[in-house]
């Protein structure tokens, strides 16, 4: 007679062994309980047949050590009743754990994801942390960091298998990454915004829903509610510089980063990667500026005006190719740790609205470039984004040209 599993008594009168005692649910599958050790516990794992491998393809259940004796085989019944439907959907037979998604989502970002060439410095910076590489993958790079600082970080979020994962742990990580303050970038320290929280749920929402996409798991339940965006959280910018008010934003900052805010102030670039450039991304001859290292990916080259140009040209001499066009007093590249709190001195010296940042800049030239009456697809090319993040933040600015155009319109 087949030893049974399904009663505290009957189990109690298993002998140990390494192969599971199986208890039959249906055709094809199992549910199984090993006794290593006389007086332990116990541990529960299911079985069922793989038609694509042809073999059997077992899982495990853990031990459900939180539930009295005679609940456990319910509750394993229950759990291997999941992991068959799973199956039966054509999900695959490995555990593969949250961890290990992630990790497939960076790889595939790299595969995909053009390479951006990076400049000697940055080599030579990422080479001091260990880091090694002449190009990057920017959207990797950044999907890597993240998981690193805000998901591997939670060693039993990271081991759980995708289908053991439940809506209550994405609630709890959120909590989690809620109290936590942001760990990078120019406000360090600081709270976590709505919309630096958004980054983070939606960088560990692609992960997960392309672990879906490739049939990892067949359900998104755990994480469809729970990993949804703050609304509003990217409202349209409002901080704004005027002409005079940048002047005094320059004037009030020592040279070396009056030079920074400057170069800030005649081009909507990112704060990165105008600290990113070189001498050697500056054709003085064509007066044409290469913009390499940047969040968007991928080259770009600005034909700058004359104004501009006779800027960087008088930045870049007597340099060397490889060194920053924009250098501390140190000589080294500004860096985001770098002009931080020089910048917070800067604009309370100058009196400027509390919150104002190098990055204010940015979106003050943008701003000028929108109301201008630029077309937006040039502004993003210039700004290294998207049309469609420039509607978003910029494109109600559009109402003052749009209504000079109807203007000439009237008879």
């Amino acid at each position: 007679m087949a030893e049974q599993i399904d009663t505290v008594t009957s189990r109690g009168r298993l002998k140990p062994r390494r192969e599971p005692y199986w208890h039959r649910i249906r055709k094809g599958c199992f549910v199984g309980y090993r006794l290593m050790n006389k007086g332990a516990s116990g541990t529960w794992l299911a079985r069922a047949w793989d038609e694509g491998k042809g073999r059997d393809a077992f899982h495990p259940l853990g031990d459900f050590g939180d539930l009295p004796d005679h609940k456990r085989f319910d509750a394993a019944t229950a759990a291997a009743a999941k992991w068959f439907e799973h199956v039966g959907r054509g999900g695959s037979t490995s555990a593969v754990t949250l961890r290990a998604a992630c990790e497939r989502y960076i790889e595939r970002l790299r595969q995909e994801k053009p390479k951006v060439a990076l400049t000697p410095y940055a080599v030579a910076r990422r080479a001091r942390k260990g880091l090694q590489g002449h190009h990057v993958v920017p959207a990797a790079e950044d999907a890597e960091a993240r998981f690193k600082r805000y998901v591997f970080t939670d060693a039993r979020l990271s081991a759980t298998p995708l289908t053991k994962l439940t809506p209550a742990m994405f609630d709890e990580w959120r909590k989690r990454l809620q109290a936590q303050p942001t760990r990078g970038g120019g406000n360090r320290g600081e709270a976590r915004s709505a919309s630096t929280m958004n980054r983070d749920i939606t960088c560990l929402r692609a992960a997960l829903n392309l672990a879906l996409l490739d049939e990892l798991v067949t359900t998104d339940f755990a994480w469809r509610g729970r990993l949804r965006p703050i609304k509003d959280a990217d409202r349209r910018r409002d901080g704004y510089l005027d002409k005079p008010q940048r002047r005094k934003f320059i004037q009030m900052a020592p040279p070396d980063l009056a030079q920074f805010l400057s170069g800030l102030s005649m081009l909507p670039l990112r704060p990165g990667a105008l600290a990113a450039l070189t001498a050697a991304d500056f054709d003085k001859r064509l007066g044409v500026l290469r913009i390499g290292t940047d969040k968007a990916g991928g080259d770009r080259r600005i034909k700058l005006p004359k104004a501009t140009a006779e800027f960087f040209e008088a930045a870049i001499k007597d340099k060397l190719p490889a060194a920053p066009i924009f250098a501390r007093a140190d000589g080294r590249a500004w860096d985001k740790d770098g002009w931080k709190w020089p910048v917070k001195a800067a604009a309370t010296a100058a009196k400027l609205p509390a919150g104002t940042t190098a990055y204010t800049l940015r979106h003050s030239t943008i701003t000028d470039l929108v109301h201008d009456g630029l077309d937006l697809l040039t502004v993003a090319q210039i700004s290294g984004t998207s049309v469609k993040m420039i509607e978003q933040h910029y494109g109600h600015m559009r109402g003052d040209v749009a209504a000079a155009a109807l203007e000439r319109l009237a008879l």
